[in-house]
């Protein structure tokens, strides 16, 4: 019988910083990457761009469950049309988070992660990674961040980007999609009961990263001695 693909699993909120934390931790330990929060900006998108209702959960799961999706070296592909940006609106954000509060969609889109789950090992970041999809996965995270500091960290990444946006409005937009996420009936943003929770409002990308590799090398000694 083979042996169980290694899983670490980074959950948190909207701006805690789980992806780019991912990203680098995956990178750190040569593992692959699982961004599902992309997953669900994707259908969020497609869903907008064919006019389907948000509020018909079966034409939203049958979108999800035939999503032609392709990704390619941190490049994402919608239908052979490149999305990578276009899925990082907040526009697109909002749509995520409405069509991941829908258990049809959730359903659709279960299998389609854990088939991420391949050698050596998987760093899945999201919100319910720890505890709906990789539920016995032997490293959960659940990075958090007050509302004001995630929402001054996307401020600040859209004003790169050249994207004129309010900061008051940014938090306001936070706090909504936290109590939407919070509180819907299905997979709710939580802290799974056995992960370690980092706050990172004051921390940096590589004290945070730091935590969750020695998290690695306490509970996956073997992964974290073949750390690049």
């Amino acid at each position: 019988m083979a042996e169980p693909v290694p899983v670490v699993t980074i959950d948190g909120p909207s701006g805690s910083g789980k992806g780019t934390v991912a990203a680098e931790v995956a990178r750190r330990l040569g593992w692959r990457i699982l961004d599902s929060g992309a997953l669900y900006r994707l259908v969020g998108l497609a869903a907008r761009r064919a006019g389907v209702d948000f509020a018909d959960a079966e034409a939203l799961a049958r979108l999800a469950a035939g999503l032609p999706v392709r990704f390619d070296d941190g490049r994402i592909f919608l239908d052979g049309e490149e999305v990578t940006l276009a899925i990082r609106t907040e526009t697109a954000g909002n749509d995520a988070s409405r069509v991941a509060a829908l258990p049809e969609v959730r359903q659709a889109l279960l299998r389609w992660q854990r088939d991420y789950a391949r050698p050596p090992g998987l760093v899945a970041d999201g919100r319910d990674m720890g505890t709906v999809v990789f539920p016995r996965a032997p490293v959960k995270i659940f990075l958090d961040a007050s509302a004001r500091e995630r929402a001054r960290r996307r401020y600040k990444q859209l004003k790169e980007q050249g994207i004129d946006v309010n900061l008051s409005d940014l938090v306001a937009e936070i706090e909504e999609r936290d109590r939407r996420d919070r509180n819907r009936s299905v997979a709710p943003l939580r802290p799974a009961e056995d992960a370690l929770v980092i706050d990172s409002t004051d921390l940096s990308v590589e004290e945070v990263v730091e935590q969750v590799l020695q998290a690695v090398r306490r509970k996956l000694p073997a992964a974290g001695a073949g750390e690049r």
